[in-house]
This record gives C-alpha cells, sequence and structure tokens, in this order.
C-alpha cells in the first residue's frame, strides 16, 4: 500500500533502548515501566499512570478496578451506557463483569455520542457512562457532565484512539474517573503492544497494582487503600494475594520504548494536525463524502469518509477503488457494533433508535494518518474520489 493505515514512529533512539533492556537481562516489569508511568501522568496532567500489555487490558483493569471500591463499588446487574461505535474491547469487560449495557446512537459529524439520544438514555439505574473519544476526536464533556448532573453516575473514557487530543484546553482520557490509553503499533505512540490508565483516584490506583499483578500486594506502597498497612515481613508479601487479579503486566522492553516514544508525542500530534488541515481543506464540502466534525482538538487518529446518501457509488465500489489504487482503509472501528454475533452473549438494551450508526455501517470507511506530511497521499485521495 502506498497509503497505508500505519506506518513505524521508531528510529535508532527505541533500538538502543531495547537493546539496554536485553543487555541488563532484566526484562520483566520494573524500572523503565515505572518511569514511563511517570512521565505518561506528568504529560497528561494526572496522579497516576498504570501501564499494561494493551489498551484492551487497560479497559479490563479500570472496569475490574470498579468493583472492588469500599464505596459505591459497581455490582453485577449494574447499567452502564455505551456508544453504538467502538471497538469490541470497549464492551467485552463490561459483558465479562455481567453488566447491563445501553446502547446509544452516535451523532453522524462527531462520531461520538448523540447528545440529545445520551441525555434520553439515562434511567434511574444508570450507574456508569462510557464516553469513547473516536478515531482522535474528543467528547463534548461540557455537554456530558450537564447531563450527568447531580446523578451519581460514574463517567469512564475509553481515550485509547485519542491520544493527545484536547477539550477546553484538558487532554483527553482525564475526564472521567479513568481514562485508557492504547500504545499499539497503529497508534499515536507505540511500545509494540501496551496500554495505560489514567486516573486521580488514590485508592482506584492502589486496586490496579494489585489487579495487574495477580491480585497480590507485592506492587502495593507500605501503606495502601487496599489492605491498609503491609506486613514488613517480604517473603510473607510478596506471595499475598488480596484481590482476584490477572496478569496484565507489560514488560521492561515495552516501558523503554515508551520513554522513547513519549519524547516524540508533540510532534507526532502535531505533525497529525497539520496533516488533518489539509484534509479538511480539500473535503468538508465535498459534494458526496461526510467527514468527521471536530470537537475541540482532536488528535486525528485517521480520517472518516462516509458515503451521502445521493453518492454516485456505494461503499463496497469506493473501497474497490481505493484498494485499485494501493489506499488501505478499513470500517470506521467496529461500524455498528451491535450487528455482531457476539452480543447473543450480552446482557443489554438498546435506548431509542440506533439510525446514524447503522449509516456508517453501511456507507463509512477510514483511511490512515501519520506523524510526517502525507499532503501527496491527501491530495491523491481527493483526485480519485472526484
Amino acid at each position: 500500500m502506498t497509503y497505508p493505515l500505519a506506518t513505524n514512529t521508531w528510529d535508532e533512539n527505541e533500538k538502543n533502548a531495547m537493546l539496554e533492556v536485553m543487555e541488563s537481562g532484566m526484562y520483566t516489569m520494573g524500572t523503565r515501566v515505572k518511569e514511563f508511568e511517570n512521565q505518561f501522568a506528568q504529560i497528561f496532567g494526572s496522579h497516576y499512570a498504570v501501564m499494561v500489555n494493551s489498551g484492551s487490558s487497560a479497559n479490563l483493569l479500570a472496569i475490574a478496578s470498579l468493583f472492588y471500591k469500599q464505596n459505591n463499588p459497581l455490582e453485577q446487574g449494574d447499567e452502564v451506557i455505551v456508544p453504538a461505535v467502538s471497538w469490541s474491547t470497549t464492551y467485552h469487560p463490561l459483558q465479562q463483569y455481567n453488566l447491563k449495557l445501553r446502547f446509544v446512537d452516535i451523532d453522524l459529524g462527531t462520531l461520538n455520542y448523540d447528545l440529545e439520544a445520551l441525555e434520553n438514555a439515562i434511567t434511574s439505574n444508570t450507574k456508569m457512562i462510557v464516553a469513547v473519544n473516536l478515531l482522535g476526536n474528543p467528547n463534548n464533556f461540557n455537554e456530558i457532565n450537564s447531563i450527568i448532573g447531580e446523578r451519581n453516575i460514574i463517567l469512564i473514557e475509553d481515550n485509547c484512539e485519542s491520544m493527545g487530543a484536547k477539550y477546553d484546553e484538558r487532554y483527553a482520557g482525564t475526564f472521567g474517573v479513568m481514562g485508557t490509553f492504547s500504545t499499539f503499533f497503529s497508534h499515536h505512540i507505540s511500545t509494540m503492544e501496551g496500554g495505560v490508565v489514567l486516573t486521580n483516584d488514590e485508592e482506584l490506583y492502589h486496586i490496579m497494582l494489585s489487579l495487574r499483578s495477580h491480585g497480590w500486594t507485592r506492587h502495593l506502597p507500605e501503606k495502601n487503600l487496599v489492605t491498609g498497612q503491609k506486613s514488613k515481613d517480604v517473603f510473607e508479601e510478596s506471595f499475598k494475594f488480596v484481590l482476584p487479579g490477572y496478569n496484565l503486566r507489560p514488560g521492561e522492553l515495552h516501558g523503554a520504548i515508551g520513554i522513547e516514544q513519549l519524547k516524540k508525542l508533540p510532534e507526532i500530534i502535531s505533525e497529525r494536525r497539520k496533516n488533518a488541515d489539509y484534509f479538511n481543506k480539500l473535503f468538508s464540502n465535498h459534494p458526496f463524502i461526510l467527514i468527521q466534525n471536530e470537537i475541540g482538538e482532536s488528535s486525528w487518529f485517521g480520517f472518516s469518509l462516509v458515503l451521502r446518501r445521493d453518492a454516485p457509488y456505494s461503499r463496497k465500489q469506493l473501497i474497490t477503488k481505493l484498494q485499485e489504487n494501493s489506499i488501505e482503509c478499513r470500517p470506521i472501528v467496529s461500524g455498528n457494533f451491535l450487528k455482531n454475533p457476539v452480543l447473543k452473549y450480552y446482557k443489554y438494551t438498546i435506548s431509542g433508535k440506533i439510525v446514524n450508526a447503522d449509516f456508517i455501517d453501511q456507507n463509512g470507511l477510514f483511511v490512515g494518518n501519520h506523524h510526517y506530511n502525507i499532503s501527496e497521499e491527501i491530495e491523491r485521495l481527493y483526485k480519485i474520489l472526484q
């Protein structure tokens, strides 16, 4: 593909960082992971960051931690509002913890929540809202918080596609009680596989430290909000299990690569936004293609193309045309997730009608954005669609 969905962001710095880890002989989670976490939290203005082995694991860890809070924990059967368009692992941890999903339609322009539909979806049973910032685009959090109002509803963010996005001069992924990030190959920065959870809640941070590593106490501070005071017997504490956890730990290679990638993040976001400026200039008034309307400052994961109802060709024809011209494309995340057979395992309801998610499912796709100038590729895309 001459215009691929994703490209490598590594250079000699990442290779040298990996070599240092390999020469050290210590590959499991250690000081480099901790340094990456500290830098990540500082950059995004949060108190705590927990690195894990994928963005999917970040979602799992965040949901799991809410079940072990001392006050007002999530419980099986609680109602959680989700958008009808996102990646599968936004939803799977909710199903795995026996929560009841309530699906809401998206806005055709922003591809995030239809805010009127979101407001109408809230019931007296609603315990949590998952805000998914799609394709780099942050949600309108002023409106979402206004909708929540004084109700005791938890807000968390799946920000796996939107690292570096801002709303009201604040980073996406920091508006909810937790925000999740992905550092997979195709995302803004890459640690091979990897993910992060951000939070300002110390109790949730301690819970996640335990859940990430088997549910043991080894990585908890001496004084913590899970067990209180740890024993001074290191042998005992190293193998004391207090929560039904997982092994979601990253390796030192991932942490070392992440430290180098964070140095490049400002330039990566800047170049993506420059590409988006050119893309929007060409496509904002296209006669038969809709593009994503930016909320705040998107970090532009990719560029969506949604055929209007009067478009002169179908999505299938569009895909064929792009493939013939070596332009890689894919559906807009999952399309309408409700169409998937996996829903037979879910407990869920649907609020209102799912119209826009269906429309982009049948008529939408997206192409890639990158950390370098792709104006020639964007211009070629525009000419092909003319």
